[in-house]
């Protein structure tokens, strides 16, 4: 069965994040272990992590995931934007590993001031760089984004090129001299130590359905599926955000709203919760805390 679970506060301390959880009913629960907007992150000390781990343990926690900050842009005309981009990803992914989170999720940035042949070639390079010699136990994952302007990341065909892309250099890196192309979810060989196995990506119901993929039936859903697997492959998927969208199909702006409340409805997100792929993923909720409690049960009824 899929988890049910929600994106929760860390105010007052990493350690604090899986009794809010708990709190809410999630079964799984998603974290910042710093600062989305900006500033200096606290160090997690390995009695931080201890205590975090051991909090988990007691509440019945078992599956957690870190979301990076939201200014990350590995897409940006500046050289130092992305190289901040880079050093962010990394010690996220260091951090994440500390505390034992399953992975972490990365919005990739905008390509507006350089393009979009530009911009996927700066994802790469960077997301290679973040990667080479990474050695954690947490995976790297892609977000699907809304597809807003030229934000990376909003169909499944430029989030295949740039997995392709990075993992081929992280496989020649770590000793692969071959230059063939090949589909992304069979791109694994020697490569696969550096970066800890395969990139990732998590599913966002809403950024999806923005993005245009219509999730609204659940013939809507397993075409979508079926296109992801083709694409990207379904063994990339680790996980899905899953809330409904203000907006409609297509229209490309990231408005999150509350389980039946939106254009994609009950129909289209118990399908999305019910359809085999689905199953056996973390389901984060990223919706505001107001009605949480009811889109947490009505998660696990449509399950």
């Amino acid at each position: 069965m899929p988890l049910i679970g929600a994106h929760v506060s860390i105010a007052g301390g990493l350690v604090n994040a899986p009794g809010n959880a708990a709190a809410e009913g999630c079964e799984c629960f998603q974290l910042f272990t710093r600062s989305p907007r900006g500033g200096a992150a606290l160090p997690i000390t390995p009695d931080d992590a201890a205590r975090f781990r051991d909090a988990c343990a007691t509440l019945g926690l078992a599956t957690w995931v870190v979301h990076a900050p939201y200014y990350i842009n590995l897409a940006s005309e500046s050289a130092a934007m992305r190289a901040s981009g880079v050093r962010i990803i990394r010690e996220e992914l260091e951090r994440a590993s500390a505390i034992g989170a399953m992975c972490v999720m990365v919005h990739l940035g905008s390509a507006k001031a350089v393009g979009e042949e530009q911009g996927i070639a700066y994802v790469i390079q960077g997301l290679t760089k973040a990667l080479t010699g990474y050695t954690g136990s947490a995976r790297f994952c892609i977000e699907i984004a809304a597809g807003a302007g030229a934000v990376m990341g909003g169909t499944f065909e430029e989030i295949a090129t740039i997995i392709a892309g990075v993992e081929q250099h992280l496989s020649a890196g770590a000793g692969g001299r071959s230059k063939r192309k090949s589909s992304p979810s069979r791109s694994r060989g020697e490569g696969e130590r550096e970066g800890v196995g395969a990139i990732g990506v998590c599913f966002d119901t809403q950024h999806a359905f923005a993005a245009g993929y219509d999730l609204r039936t659940a013939e809507g859903v397993d075409t979508v599926l079926q296109q992801f697997d083709r694409t990207i492959g379904l063994d990339r998927l680790l996980m899905s955000h899953i809330q409904d969208s203000k907006v409609e199909c297509g229209a490309q702006r990231d408005r999150h709203e509350h389980i039946g409340e939106g254009h994609i409805g009950i129909n289209g997100l118990a399908a999305f919760v019910q359809h085999p792929a689905i199953r056996n993923l973390p389901l984060i909720l990223e919706t505001e805390p107001d009605k949480r409690a009811t889109d947490i049960a009505l998660l696990k009824g449509f399950r």
